[in-house]
């Protein structure tokens, strides 16, 4: 049976058709996925991401055990700020994608996919041995709402304390928002500006409700996966499952910057990582612009003449651009942009063209 956030009984009330997800029964959409997309682009969208795993690292060694257990620089990170990383296994395969928050000098707050957030909880624990440092799995007791949208700025303005103008992209601030003291950062998954809210679960409905009030002026429409889908494939953004898995490499994957093999002291999966840097990845991930109406989809196979030399892992008809759009492993030789390659669509083959990531970036 499917886990249920507390804000299953909330979207019930909107109306929302549901799938299951992770194994947790989330709003697939409310009434049109188009709607809903097209509002995060020009006005804004409430998402509800509480799936998602919170686990706080605290005490002396917090930076330490980060530093040893995922692949990013998390010493290097000022208080206030957040940073995108991976964690590895030991041969430098992904575990899954994270955005980790410097709560404080010796607190921070690592969020996880939901499909991920036992293993990551699991590999956590397990690489804390040894440090002075706890791992505190939060995931139970947080919600996380997300306000994503050109408004995204104005509806939260007009109930929090804090002071949205002075916090950045890829930061976070305790506030108060009409009386619930939140965690307010300034990330999202849309290619729009935008902030998410964790907040106590038992919390989760009131502020909701209070978003989406203060969010009415503005064009705030509730917003579920199948919109957030499109939108981060837009922006280019990988979803863990399809551009991101454990048989991958960040390196593959175009992400090696995130890998940060200047930071002192050894890491998991640093020996296998420094390896797959040298030498030639055979597939690399790439955007494929499409013409027409058709969309390619995850696990179509993509074509150079009649050989095929790569996979889609993400596609769909952007309905921002108005033309298909989509993400793909291809081999490395066919990995320039302005490329022409095709994609096999349920037996149909149809021209796509290799073009730079992202394929939408905001004003």
């Amino acid at each position: 049976m499917s886990r249920e956030t507390s804000l299953h009984g909330v979207h019930k009330g909107l109306g929302a058709l549901f799938t299951d997800f992770a194994g947790w029964s989330m709003p697939v959409r409310y009434a049109s996925e188009l709607a809903e997309h097209k509002a995060v682009r020009e006005a804004a969208g409430l998402f509800d991401l509480s799936h998602m795993a919170e686990i706080h690292v605290t005490g002396k060694q917090a930076a330490d055990v980060l530093d040893f257990a995922l692949v990013g620089n998390l010493t290097g990170v000022k208080p206030g700020r957040a940073r995108y990383t991976m964690i590895c296994d030991a041969e430098g395969g992904v575990l899954d994608d994270l955005v980790v928050y410097r709560l404080a000098d010796e607190h921070y707050l690592v969020v996880a996919n939901a499909g991920n957030a036992q293993v990551v909880a699991d590999a956590l624990a397990e690489r804390v041995a040894g440090f002075d440092a706890v791992v505190d799995d939060r995931s139970e007791t947080t919600a996380l709402i997300a306000v994503q949208g050109p408004n995204a700025a104005a509806i939260l303005g007009a109930v929090t304390d804090a002071d949205l103008d002075a916090l950045k992209y890829y930061a976070s601030v305790p506030a108060s928002v009409k009386g619930h003291d939140v965690l307010l950062a300034r990330t999202g998954y849309t290619g729009e500006d935008g902030f998410e809210l964790f907040v106590d679960a038992d919390e989760a409905p009131a502020l909701w409700r209070l978003l989406m009030d203060a969010g009415e002026p503005h064009g705030l429409v509730p917003a579920g996966l199948a919109c957030r889908d499109t939108l981060r494939l837009e922006a280019g953004m990988p979803l863990y499952g399809n551009e991101l898995s454990r048989e991958l490499n960040p390196f593959a994957a175009g992400l090696g910057r995130v890998v940060k093999f200047e930071k002192p002291g050894d890491f998991v999966g640093r020996a296998a990582l420094e390896e797959l840097k040298k030498a030639d990845v055979p597939r690399v991930r790439v955007g494929l612009r499409g013409t027409g109406r058709r969309a390619p989809r995850h696990g179509y196979a993509v074509l150079s003449g009649d050989a095929t030399i790569g996979e889609i892992t993400s596609g769909a008809l952007s309905p921002t651009l108005g033309y298909p759009i989509a993400m793909a492993y291809v081999d490395r030789e066919h990995a320039e942009p302005g490329t022409a390659l095709s994609v096999d669509i349920r037996g149909r083959v149809e021209p796509v063209e290799v073009v730079a990531l992202p394929f939408y970036s905001r004003a």
